[in-house]
């Protein structure tokens, strides 16, 4: 389940992070989540050049609680994918299975397939542009989620086999992932996805 989100700030001079919106993709590009989020704590600074988010954008935003709730349930169980997927765990408060977790800055495999130094970490806007041919973060609107979400997921298709054979050696004989056949299809889903028609 790929996913990505946009923080905004909170507190004095906003340099407190909260989350602002989340989008979440399936793993064939669907958007499953892609809200607005109305943070616990009035918002200070918009970082609109880099979340895109506005004041107008939150005034019907679904409560932290609320979307910290459905974040979660869509994510149970599933392998998630991210860029610098950590940093949205730490803003949703939640815990992760790390054989759980594809994070696309940090995999080795993704900076040899763009000829990188290993132990860089590289921007997403720099993988996509190398890997994909892929211009993101390129608007003056600011970055947009859905469209970093299905970066972070393009990027780790190219990679996936050799990625989850890596995963599956590390963690025994025990498969990572549901097989291909079942990755993601709606049986896996919660029935408010289903019913609200993301």
């Amino acid at each position: 389940t790929p996913g990505s989100k946009r923080m905004v700030g909170t507190g004095p001079g906003g340099r407190c992070s909260a989350l602002g919106r989340c989008s979440i993709v399936d793993y064939h590009g669907n958007v499953l989540y892609d809200k607005y989020v109305r943070p616990c704590q009035p918002v200070t600074d918009f970082r609109t050049p880099w979340s895109g988010i506005r004041r107008h954008h939150l005034h019907n935003a679904v409560p932290f609680a609320q979307a910290q709730e459905e974040i979660l349930a869509i994510l149970e169980g599933k392998v998630v994918v991210g860029h610098s997927i950590y940093n949205d765990f730490e803003v949703l408060n939640m815990d992760h299975p790390s054989h759980m977790v594809r994070d696309t800055s940090t995999t080795r495999h993704l900076q040899h397939l763009a000829g990188f130094p290993h132990g860089r970490r590289s921007s997403l806007k720099l993988l996509a542009n190398k890997l994909l041919n892929r211009r993101i973060q390129a608007g003056r609107r600011g970055h947009c989620s859905v469209e970093d979400a299905l970066a972070a997921l393009d990027l780790y298709k190219l990679v996936q086999g050799a990625w989850e054979q890596e995963m599956e050696r590390r963690l025994g004989d025990e498969p990572t992932v549901h097989p291909m056949d079942h990755y993601m299809q709606d049986e896996f889903w919660p029935d408010e996805v289903l019913t609200d028609g993301l």
